[in-house]
């Protein structure tokens, strides 16, 4: 099966990829697992150096990401830009905020020590939108990556180009090898990657059909479950509207 990015304004094909098989998605999986063992070993300030050379990686290269943005899902460039910046400003966050997110928490009981601790739970699955191509990802990716997971991303097909460039991201920033993959897959092989039970939690931004589905199945194997679904908002533009200005 062929993937393809489509410039949505041209309509010109932007560029062409083969789809993974689910043993090529199953390899990369068992690559990804072992990769977490170290990973999830990492101190929080030693995993929050690579998110803020993330940063550095975003900002310098934005141009080239914008770019990809608009030619692949149509938004305006200035807006493709921000959304860059955007992405850039989490990683600083999570960077300068995660030590303090993450360290133990201390509870009052009658034993002689309670605490909370916060463990990695291992690879998270995420199921991305096309909307915000790099912001969605990253909003998913950067938290989990820091609390010492590992991540795998199915993201929207029409816009496999960011997705591949995401993945550039965290290798430039020196993220060690499949602490953070791109899987070019169709909806039907994430469901079987979900139904064979190898990730260890999910998060779904998307409809709420595919949020039905993927909370099925995520439920049937008690996985750790985030969703965002689709909303309804309305825009009602009344007769007496300036209609080009409405629009």
């Amino acid at each position: 099966m062929k993937i393809k990015s489509i410039n949505p304004y041209t309509e010109e094909v932007n560029w062409t990829y083969d789809a993974l098989s689910f043993g090529d998605c199953a390899d990369q999986i068992e690559k990804s697992r072992a990769a977490f063992s170290g990973w999830g070993s990492l101190s929080v300030e030693e995993r929050t150096t690579y998110i803020a050379r993330a940063a550095e990686v975003l900002r310098q290269n934005k141009r080239v990401y914008a770019e990809i943005i608009t030619k692949e899902m149509g938004k305006p460039i200035r807006q493709s830009l921000a959304e860059i910046e955007k992405c850039a400003w989490l990683c600083d966050y999570y960077a300068e905020n995660a030590a303090e997110f993450l360290k133990d928490e201390v509870m009052e009981t009658e034993a002689e020590k309670s605490y909370v601790a916060f463990e990695p739970l291992g690879i998270i699955l995420g199921i991305m939108p096309w909307n915000f191509p790099f912001w969605q990802v990253f909003r998913f990716a950067v938290p989990a990556l820091t609390a010492g997971n590992v991540c795998l991303l199915k993201h929207a097909s029409n816009v496999p180009g960011s997705a591949l460039e995401i993945e550039k991201v965290f290798t430039e920033a020196g993220l060690p090898e499949d602490v953070f993959k791109t899987l070019l897959i169709d909806s039907k092989a994430a469901m079987e990657i979900i139904d064979e039970d190898l990730v260890d939690g999910i998060s779904l931004t998307g409809s709420v059909g595919a949020g039905s589905r993927v909370g099925e199945l995520a439920g049937r194997m008690i996985k750790p479950l985030v969703l965002e679904l689709g909303g309804s908002d309305p825009f009602i533009v009344l007769e007496d509207a300036d209609i080009e200005r409405a629009a």
